[in-house]
């Protein structure tokens, strides 16, 4: 049995999908120049991004929110704690336990870097797009929100 030529439709499909995959690789790169903010690897900033959104926790937790030993998560926090990004304090319902914080120079390090990457986009939007291109890029933001939507 032969295969149907794709589509236009799936063809148009194929190539926006393949062509949104290397812009957003690109884009996270060139945010990363921008963000300045560490020399860190994935799973630590991994580590950071968790201790940012969901808060404080322990080593056993990281560990099992992140999939990793919990020998390998200490490893990770040893090099966290000396950088100054993220501190330990008594877990108050286990005190055999550590819960573990991002600290409040490297929340302000984050808000910082956060800021930073927000400026470029803000100033690479106005400096190279009409205000007719500007509304195509905040309807196409809106739409790559609902492809992301769970």
């Amino acid at each position: 049995m032969s295969k149907s030529p794709p589509s236009a439709s799936d063809a148009l499909a194929h190539a926006t999908a393949e062509d949104l995959r290397a812009l957003i690789g690109t884009l996270r790169r060139r945010l990363r120049e921008e963000a300045r903010a560490g020399d860190f690897t994935p799973s630590q900033i991994q580590v950071l991004h968790l201790l940012e959104r969901d808060g404080p926790a322990t080593v056993a937790g990281l560990a099992r929110a992140l999939d990793v030993r919990p020998q390998s998560m200490g490893e990770t926090l040893t090099v966290l704690k000396a950088a100054g990004a993220v501190s330990g304090a008594p877990d108050p319902n286990d005190g055999r336990q550590t819960v573990l914080s991002l600290t409040p120079a490297f929340r302000q390090k984050v808000k910082a870097s956060r800021a930073a990457r927000e400026d470029w986009l803000y100033r690479a939007i106005q400096s190279r797009f009409t205000a007719a291109e500007q509304q195509q890029l905040a309807t196409g933001v809106e739409l790559l929100k609902r492809l992301v939507a769970p």
